[in-house]
C-alpha cells in the first residue's frame, strides 16, 4: 500500500510562473482517468493547487497555496486536505526577517537563516515547484528544509505533437530526495508534462494523451535503465571461480539447527558441498566466516515489484519475491530486466483480477463477466505466471467454478476474500491462500454482511479484531479448516502495524529501530499517521489490535497453518521488520526463517532448487554478523549475498542509495 507522504511528494506538481493561466495534468491508471491536478497560476508569486485522485477505495484530496520569491523559493506555503486512507492533512511554512518556521504531519520546528531554502513539504506539491528553482539554482542543487540537498541533472529532450501543435519536453532526474532518483518531463518553462509512477500512475499533460505519454516513457525507461545498469555494473561481483566460506555456521532449514564451524563450497552457481575441513580448491576465493552466520536467501512473498526495488531487497537478505500483483506489461519488463541488467531477485509471478466496480484495484485485469475472468486466467497461464490472485471486488458468485478453472490450468487461487463473503466461504470455495491477516479477523467482524470494498477493512480491524476471543469455539473450528485444507495465510503483519500504529510526529514503529539509517528527507516522510486516529480511546483500540495480530500469528503457527512471510510495502526493510514480528509474537527463530526461506520455496515448487542450504541447490545465500538464532534483529547485518555466480556487498549498495551501512562489508575486491 502507498504511503500519503511517498505518494503526493512525487505526485503533486505545481507548474511554473509566467503569466496568469490554469494547467491540467491528468492521471490515468489501468482502469482509466483516476484524478487530476489544476494548478491555477495567480501571477508570478502565488500559486494553488487542487489535487484529487482516487483508485481502489483510497480517496486523496488536496488544496495547497503558494507565495514564491524571485528565486522561484516558497516563502509561504499552505497544504489542507485528506490523505489515502482519511488522515486529516494540515501543513505550512513561513519565511520572514531571517527566520524559518513549518508545521507538518512529521513535525514541527523553527529556524534562523539568512537566506530562504526550499522547504520540501511532507503532503504538498513542489517538486514541479523544485525543478524551476532548481534550473535557477548555481550548479542546480541547493540546501533544503529541514535537512538535506537536493540536486537537478538533465538527461535528454524529446518532442510530442497532438493536431497541429508540437512541444519540447526535457527529461530531468531529481536525486536526494528519495533512496533512488525520480525521473520527470518538463516543457521548456521547467513545468511538469509527463510522469510514470512505477506502472501504477501515468500523468500526462491535458489534451495530449496516452500514446504521448507511452512515447514519453519508453524513452524515459531507455535513460533510466541505462542509469541503473551503470549502477549495477559497479555493484556485482561475478564469481569466476569457487567460493568457500570457511568456520562460519550454517543455519539448516530442513533440519532445524544450526551447523557450527562449517564450510560451504560454491562452484558454478551451486552448493557443492557442506562439510567441515574442505579442501580449498585451486583459484578459490575463500572467505572467513568467523562469528558469522550463513542462511539461505530470503523470501518475500508479497511483493509488487518496481525495476529498482532490488537496489533494497538485496542489502537485505531477500533474493526471492513472490510478486503478488503488478500489471502486465510492469511484471514482464522487471522480470526480463531482473534476470540480465539490473540489481533484482528471483521472480515469481501472479496474476491479478478483479471484477469491475467503482473500488476495483486498476490493476491487472479488470473483467466484467466470469467469461472474461476465465480469459484473464488463459492469458496468464501461457505466460507461465504460477497463480491467481483475485481483489475485493471480485463476485463471489463466481469463485466456485473459477477456482475450478484455475485448478484446472494447473494454477492456485488465491487473494483478498472478495466483499460481501467470508473467508470459510472463500476457501469452502477453492481458495488456496488468503492475503493479509485482516482477512482473517474479518471473517468474524464481517462476515458475508459488509463492503469490505471500503476503508472499513482496516478501521474494523483496528477497532473490533482486540474484542475477538481466539479461543472460541468459531476460531478454532476455522482454523481447523485451514489446517485440514492445508490453506496458506500470507500475513503481511508488517503493513498492518504501520497502518494501525503510526502516528503523525511519530517514526513508524516498524522502522524506528533503524531510522537513523535513511536519508533525511525520506526519513521525515515516515512521521504520518496513515489512518484517522480520532481520539485517545481509538488510539488504545488500535494499540490492543495490533496485539492481537501478534496472537493470531502465534496461533496460526503453534497449530500447523501454514505461513508466508510477505510484506506488502517498502522491500527488503519490511521483510526484516516481517520476521522480527513473527518472533515477537513467540515463533521460535529458527521456524521463522524456515517460513522465510524453505517454507516458501514449497509454495511456488522449488524447494528442490532453492530455499536452503544443501548440496545441489542454487547458491542463493546471505552472510550475516552475529547470531540471528540469539538475536533476529542481526539478519539487518548482512556482510555478503551469494545469488549463483554473483556476489554483493550489501554495504556498497547502501551507500549507492543514499542509506548508512547496518555493518561494514566484506571486500570483494
Amino acid at each position: 500500500m502507498l504511503r500519503t507522504l511517498g505518494f503526493t511528494l512525487i505526485l503533486t506538481m505545481t507548474p511554473s510562473v509566467f503569466a496568469a493561466e490554469t494547467i491540467t495534468t491528468d492521471l490515468y491508471n489501468d482502469k482509466g482517468l483516476a484524478g487530476k491536478l489544476v494548478t491555477t497560476v495567480e501571477d508570478d508569486q502565488n500559486q494553488s493547487v487542487d489535487f484529487r485522485l482516487e483508485w481502489n477505495n483510497r480517496r486523496i484530496s488536496i488544496q495547497e497555496r503558494y507565495q514564491l520569491d524571485e528565486r522561484g523559493i516558497p516563502v509561504s506555503i499552505s497544504v489542507e486536505g485528506i490523505s489515502a486512507f482519511g488522515a486529516p492533512v494540515k501543513e505550512s511554512y513561513e519565511w520572514a526577517d531571517g527566520h524559518a518556521r513549518w508545521q507538518s504531519r512529521s513535525d514541527e520546528g523553527q529556524t534562523r537563516i539568512e537566506e530562504n531554502r526550499f522547504y520540501v513539504t511532507v503532503d504538498g506539491a513542489d517538486i514541479d515547484i523544485m525543478v524551476r528553482a532548481l534550473l535557477r539554482a548555481p550548479g542546480q542543487e541547493m540546501d533544503l528544509l529541514p535537512s538535506g540537498r537536493v540536486r537537478l541533472t538533465e538527461i535528454r529532450k524529446a518532442s510530442v505533437e497532438k493536431d497541429d501543435e508540437r512541444k519540447e519536453v526535457t527529461l530531468y532526474a531529481i536525486s536526494g530526495l528519495d533512496l533512488t532518483p525520480t525521473f520527470i518531463w518538463c516543457d521548456d518553462n521547467g513545468r511538469l508534462f509527463a510522469f510514470n509512477l512505477g506502472g501504477f500512475l501515468k500523468l500526462i499533460r491535458e489534451g495530449w494523451g496516452l500514446d504521448n505519454f507511452e512515447k514519453l516513457k519508453v524513452l524515459a525507461d531507455e535513460s533510466e535503465n541505462q542509469y541503473y545498469k551503470d549502477l549495477t555494473s559497479k555493484l556485482t561481483h561475478k564469481l569466476t571461480t569457487p567460493l568457500l566460506i570457511r568456520n562460519v555456521r550454517v543455519i539448516d532449514v530442513v533440519g532445524r539447527t544450526a551447523l557450527e564451524g562449517h564450510d560451504v563450497l560454491v562452484v558454478n552457481e551451486a552448493i557443492t558441498r557442506v562439510a567441515k575441513d574442505i579442501e580449498v580448491p585451486a583459484n578459490a576465493r575463500v572467505i572467513d566466516g568467523s562469528g558469522k552466520t550463513l542462511i539461505p536467501g530470503l523470501w518475500d512473498m508479497h511483493g509488487h515489484l518496481s525495476k529498482t526495488d532490488g537496489f533494497t531487497y538485496l542489502p537485505a537478505g531477500v533474493t526471492s519475491v513472490r510478486d503478488i500483483g503488478n500489471s502486465p506489461e510492469n511484471m514482464e519488463e522487471i522480470e526480463q530486466l531482473y534476470r540480465h541488467e539490473l540489481l533484482g531477485t528471483h521472480v515469481y509471478k501472479s496474476g491479478f483480477i478483479d471484477r469491475e466496480s467503482d473500488y476495483s484495484a486498476g490493476n491487472g485485469f479488470t473483467v466484467k463477466t466470469l467469461d472474461e475472468a476465465k480469459e484473464a486466467v488463459d492469458w496468464y497461464a501461457e505466460r507461465n505466471y504460477l497463480q491467481i490472485k483475485t481483489y475485493s471486488s471480485f463476485d463471489p458468485a463466481w469463485v466456485k467454478e473459477f477456482a475450478e478453472y484455475v485448478h484446472s490450468k494447473g494454477m492456485r487461487l488465491s487473494g483478498h476474500i472478495p466483499a460481501f463473503m467470508s473467508a470459510q466461504q472463500a476457501i469452502d470455495a477453492g481458495f488456496d491462500e488468503i492475503q493479509h491477516i485482516n482477512m482473517l479477523f474479518l471473517n468474524f467482524l464481517a462476515g458475508d454482511r459488509l463492503d469490505t470494498r471500503q476503508r472499513l477493512r482496516f478501521s474494523l480491524v483496528g477497532d473490533e479484531a482486540y474484542k475477538l476471543d481466539l479461543q472460541s469455539p468459531e476460531v478454532t473450528a476455522f482454523i481447523d479448516d485451514l489446517v485440514e485444507k492445508d490453506i496458506e495465510v500470507d500475513l503481511t503483519v508488517s503493513t498492518f502495524f504501520s497502518l494501525l500504529l503510526t502516528r503523525d510526529r511519530q517514526m513508524d514503529a516498524e522502522y524506528a529501530a533503524i531510522a537513523d539509517h535513511f536519508p533525511p528527507s525520506f526519513r521525515r516522510g515516515m512521521m504520518t499517521a496513515t489512518m484517522k486516529i480520532e481520539d485517545e480511546a481509538m488510539d488504545e483500540r488500535y494499540q490492543k489490535s495490533a496485539k492481537a495480530l501478534l496472537a493470531m500469528t502465534k496461533l496460526l503457527f503453534d497449530r500447523g497453518v501454514p505461513i508466508l512471510a510477505g510484506t506488502d510495502y517498502f522491500t527488503g526493510f519490511t521483510v526484516l521488520r516481517e520476521l522480527e514480528l513473527y518472533a515477537m509474537a513467540g515463533i521460535p527463530t529458527i521456524d521463522v526463517l524456515r517460513i522465510a526461506t524453505l517454507n516458501a520455496a514449497k509454495v511456488v515448487g522449488q524447494e528442490a532448487k532453492t530455499g536452503s542450504i544443501n548440496e545441489g541447490k542454487y547458491a542463493d545465500l546471505v552472510l550475516v554478523e552475529g547470531n540471528p538464532l540469539e538475536d533476529i534483529t542481526t539478519l539487518r547485518k548482512a556482510t555478503l549475498v551469494v545469488q549463483g555466480d554473483r556476489v554483493f556487498q550489501p554495504s556498497a549498495i547502501y551507500s549507492a542509495i543514499g542509506v548508512i551501512p547496518f555493518v561494514e562489508g566484506i571486500g570483494l575486491d
